[in-house]
């Protein structure tokens, strides 16, 4: 009953939050207003700047921001306990991840629809801007690098959600067409989409099916990752209503009925067990409450700061600024949309990283299969047995299979619970996984377009302002990184595709240090205003202390310090130096601006 409570005083929460908290900035600190005329409709070219509803930016919005973040950091950040996870999660998401997104997005409105990047060179000083759009790049490069990977792998556990995954970019193709040129209601093309996707997770692995995915299952990692890095070039060049928005939406149709089953299936195994005939399992948290001190997990860096790096998706990213002053700002057709887009998007996604946690601390209690040198026993593992078997040490818990396998073990037990099938249960949630990935890759690369175009009109480099150069330039710098193998790993074709993961250590920080960024600039644009600025201040020396922290760590702390460790990494080192460096710089710029800028508003451009 426990988790029981725990899911509906989470939701309650949100809710409270979404029509107190949220309302409270929406109507009396942005003063939303819908006369203000968007930059969709102002700017609009049937391309980028598209007047769309706000139910089908939602969708969009929503997919992109979250990705496999809310599933990965809270799965992995469990293993500190489950209430550590829960309070970051909500208190997190609440006041800290929800203004700074909804805060990208209203300045990202009234500045055109610029990137936060363009924006800083107006509202903190010149030189930010060639700074700030130089971490946006370095941190998407590490996502396009890193993402047809985390696909690629998703894939080969979850071989029966290849096909239901494909089968989304025709329907999302026909849908876009379908709206953009017969302007019909959202309710007939939404409720076929969202059948046939079902359908296509229902029965995309019988017969010949099954043959096809195992086939894309073996396929060797690099052809996943080209595969991928030039369906997103597509998705980036392509008008935003042709393909990335209408998969986006679908995919959001999909996702939240998907945690709409995990929902109610959470509440059929609390109140009647989980399991069929005989003695049924009690569903119940079966992880500690915390592990900290004497009680740490073996091999687990400190819970802080790098509790809160561990979970940045589902609590605050800096990602998110990118996608609401990237995408979604070129596409609200009313201003007062933004509150539901920006705040209400980032509470959805908590609600997942609530659920995520949940699944990994009670749901895995239900049954998970016994393993031993990475192959099943044919035992079923239940009760504290079965989490200690997934988070026994840093090193056991660590890893994208190891977090998403105990992700889909316990929320998949949820599903089941509602008498539906194992089978069925492992492939929604596989397709899940790799839709929020797939959303996330083509939205990163869509907006690496335009940092890398904005990056161009810094420096007078004309040919990177066109859309093309811009993105073929993008996508090849993180395909040459992405198609490297791993470090240490001989040039052999099943070890290609793996070079992302030589950066991902610096992304933790990384992205979180952008969030930090992201909220100097809303801060230093509402003061340039005279607003209130308190509920800013206060998470933005919050986001900008905690990851350079974490940064030091990783470069002297420990064994394993990149700098300072018995294997130094210098090439992390040394990213992470200058990471460090550009926003000490950034930081000094922002600190000679602030007494001269109260009051001042900054030149239009």
């Amino acid at each position: 009953m426990q988790t029981l409570l725990i899911a509906i005083g989470s939701l309650v929460a949100y809710l409270i939050a979404y029509h107190t908290y949220g309302r409270w900035l929406s109507r009396k600190i942005f003063k939303l207003d819908p006369a203000n005329k968007a930059p969709s409709i102002e700017f609009e070219d049937g391309s980028d700047y598209v007047p769309t509803s706000k139910g089908v930016v939602f969708g969009h919005h929503f997919t992109s921001i979250a990705g496999t973040g809310p599933i990965v950091g809270p799965a992995l950040a469990v293993i500190w306990g489950w209430l550590p996870a829960l309070l970051w999660v909500l208190f997190g998401s609440i006041f800290i991840g929800a203004v700074h997104d909804f805060g990208s997005l209203i300045i990202s409105m009234r500045n055109k629809g610029q990137t936060v990047g363009d924006i800083s060179g107006r509202v903190l000083a010149p030189r930010t801007r060639i700074l700030f759009l130089s971490i946006l790049f370095m941190a998407l490069t590490i996502v396009l690098a890193i993402f047809g990977l985390v696909i690629a792998n998703v894939f080969r556990m979850f071989p029966a959600s290849i096909f239901p995954c494909l089968v989304q970019i025709p329907i999302a193709v026909a849908i876009g067409l379908w709206l953009h040129r017969k302007g019909i209601s959202l309710l007939l093309p939404s409720i076929l989409a969202l059948g046939v996707m079902y359908l296509s997770v229902a029965f995309g692995d019988w017969g010949f099916l099954h043959a096809f995915n195992s086939t894309l299952a073996e396929w060797p990692i690099v052809a996943w990752v080209v595969v991928l890095l030039l369906y997103s070039y597509a998705a980036s060049v392509l008008p935003v209503w042709t393909l990335l928005q209408p998969r986006d939406y679908i995919n959001s149709l999909q996702l939240l009925s998907a945690l709409g089953l995990v929902v109610v299936g959470l509440v059929v195994a609390a109140l009647f067990g989980f399991g069929s005939g005989g003695e049924k399992v009690a569903l119940e948290i079966v992880a500690p409450v915390a592990r900290v001190g004497e009680n740490a997990p073996p091999g687990a860096p400190w819970i802080f700061p790098f509790l809160f790096i561990t979970i940045a998706c589902g609590a605050v990213s800096g990602f998110h600024c990118l996608v609401s002053s990237g995408t979604s700002s070129k596409q609200l057709k009313c201003e007062t949309d933004a509150q539901f887009v920006g705040y209400g998007s980032m509470l959805t996604e908590g609600f997942l990283a609530v659920l995520v946690i949940l699944a990994c601390v009670a749901g895995i209690g239900l049954g998970v299969p016994e393993m031993l040198d990475g192959k099943a026993t044919g035992e079923t593992l239940t009760g504290v047995a079965a989490y200690d078997s997934k988070y026994g040490s840093w090193q056991a818990s660590g890893g994208l299979a190891a977090t998403v396998g105990a992700f889909v073990s316990g929320s998949g037990n949820f599903i089941q619970a509602l008498g539906l099938s194992a089978a069925f249960a492992t492939a929604l949630m596989g397709v899940f996984v790799a839709s929020f990935a797939a959303t996330t890759l083509d939205s990163a690369c869509r907006l690496q377009r335009y940092v890398t175009q904005e990056l161009g009109a810094a420096i007078g480099f004309k040919p990177l302002r066109n859309k093309h150069i811009a993105t073929i330039f993008a996508i090849t710098i993180a395909g040459v990184i992405a198609v490297m193998p791993g470090a240490g790993a001989d040039f052999e074709i099943e070890n290609l595709g793996k070079g992302g993961l030589v950066l991902w250590p610096l992304f933790g920080a990384t992205n979180q240090l952008l969030g930090g960024l992201a909220f100097l600039v809303i801060l230093f644009w509402m003061w340039r205003r005279k607003l209130p600025i308190w509920f800013v201040a206060i998470p933005a020396a919050f986001m900008l202390v905690l990851p350079a922290i974490a940064m030091v760590a990783q470069l002297f702390a420990g064994d394993a310090a990149w700098l300072t460790g018995k294997t130094p990494n210098y090439l992390l080192a040394t990213i992470g130096l200058v990471t460090l460096a550009l926003e000490a710089w950034i930081l000094v710029e922002a600190a000679k601006a602030w007494p001269k800028a109260k009051g001042v508003l900054e030149s239009a451009d």
